[in-house]
């Protein structure tokens, strides 16, 4: 009686345990593309972007319909120096292009990441254009139809799939029902949904421990990456309480940066320039053909304590507080000064295309990650820079040809930031 029974319930179930590893399957196939993001920032971001835009490496963007075919990207990606040594014709050309910067070896890359890596830099990671319809933004654009929210399409499926279920449960019942009455059987009884689940769970132990475990391990590794990029504030840009343009200013008008931050050539810190250096030009520029330039510029005025109709101070000054945008750890120690005039680092390497930006924003995550694949891949100019000649001899007689990069000099050291 028992065996009777239990048989068409093993078959019942057949079709919700091939869901299962149906699921398995596609979540484990996004985790391909998924993970090539995740490791392509966890590795390349820092000198690549998923782009046709150069950052310190050249963009990927389209990168494997340029790269020779085979172990090749294998080879490049585990040891550049060894293939352009190797005298291989693309990598001496891309070194060449990068002006003679190699890049840093991954030996502990296995295939499959950089496949997942290249996959996913390949078709680039451009941000979506915003669709704009005919009004005050665009009076005299075309039309745009924005159709169905796909929102309330995948409402309307899961509606009919909730209904389509019900109607087959109670099909199966009364199937049931009929199998059992031919047979001698007792009825099924007449379950809830509730029921009907915990006596399925009850029936399919290991099926429901597999479950578990798979939402477990998906938990697990999306709590792992949000609490990596916990203090991580890439693309924040606060609003100021007077409207400065970084664009107008460095960009249209090309002051140096640092006329403004004259700390970042002598000091740990770039600084904030005073309101002074603000009156420097504008004593005489009380207005641009900017919109809203007069307001803005009366700020200054106000901060400085200057009157501009009489053309004094009054003396009656109101600090500007400005919203800080690039905050390190206490613990961290970075030199302005040790970058900018010794290491000859650009500003845009760090703070990107400031000539651009109207708002100043975090161009970089700035993190420990960050820095250190940056003192791997970044070549020391030793021309010209007698405090350092000796070792720098040693160091050419220790590493023959190769790139001599900070990381070569002490670069990596705990005790260089971390003091």
């Amino acid at each position: 009686m028992r065996k009777s029974y239990q048989q068409p319930q093993r078959k019942a179930f057949v079709i919700p345990r091939f869901l299962i590893f149906f699921l398995f399957f596609l979540h484990f196939q996004s985790a391909s593309a998924s993970d090539g993001k995740a490791l392509f920032k966890a590795n390349c971001a820092s000198c690549h972007k998923a782009s046709e835009a150069k950052l310190t490496g050249p963009g990927l963007k389209g990168v494997l319909s340029r790269i020779p075919e085979g172990d090749w990207k294998y080879n490049w990606v585990h040891n550049s120096f060894e293939v352009i040594k190797g005298g291989d014709a693309y990598a001496k050309k891309i070194f060449g292009e990068n002006g003679g910067t190699a890049m840093t070896p991954f030996p502990g890359l296995s295939k499959e990441d950089i496949d997942a890596i290249l996959a996913y830099a390949d078709k680039g990671d451009e941000p979506a254009k915003a669709v704009v319809t005919p009004g005050a933004e665009n009076p005299n654009g075309p039309p745009v139809e924005k159709g169905v929210d796909p929102f309330w399409i995948l409402l309307v499926i899961i509606g009919l799939l909730i209904i389509l279920t019900l109607v087959l449960r109670t099909t199966k019942r009364s199937l049931k029902n009929v199998v059992n009455e031919k047979a001698g059987l007792a009825p099924e009884p007449d379950r809830s949904l509730w029921e009907s689940f915990k006596f399925w769970c009850d029936q399919n132990k290991r099926i429901v421990a597999v479950i578990i475990l798979y939402f477990l391990c998906v938990g697990v590794k999306t709590c792992w990456y949000t609490l990596k990029d916990i203090g991580v504030y890439q693309g924040y840009h606060p609003e100021q309480p007077i409207k400065f343009s970084h664009k107008i200013h460095a960009g249209d008008n090309g002051i140096q940066c640092v006329y403004c931050h004259s700390g970042a050539e002598k000091s740990k810190t770039a600084g904030v320039p005073s309101v002074n250096i603000c009156m420097n030009c504008h004593k005489g520029i009380q207005e641009t053909a900017n919109p809203g330039s007069k307001e803005e510029i009366a700020k200054i005025y106000a901060a400085a304590g200057w009157d501009p109709s009489k053309m004094a101070y009054t003396g009656e000054q109101k600090p500007i507080q400005w919203n800080k945008v690039h905050v390190l750890p206490d613990f961290v120690f970075f030199p302005h000064s040790q970058h900018v005039m010794v290491g000859k680092v650009e500003c845009e390497t760090c703070h990107g295309d400031v000539k651009k930006m109207t708002t100043v924003e975090q161009f970089s995550p700035l993190t420990m990650g960050w820095c250190i694949n940056c003192h791997r891949t970044t070549e020391v100019k030793m021309e010209g820079n007698k405090y350092y000649d000796e070792l720098h001899e040693k160091l050419k007689k220790k590493y023959g040809k190769q790139p001599i990069t900070v990381a070569k000099m002490g670069g990596l050291d705990c005790a260089k930031c971390h003091y």
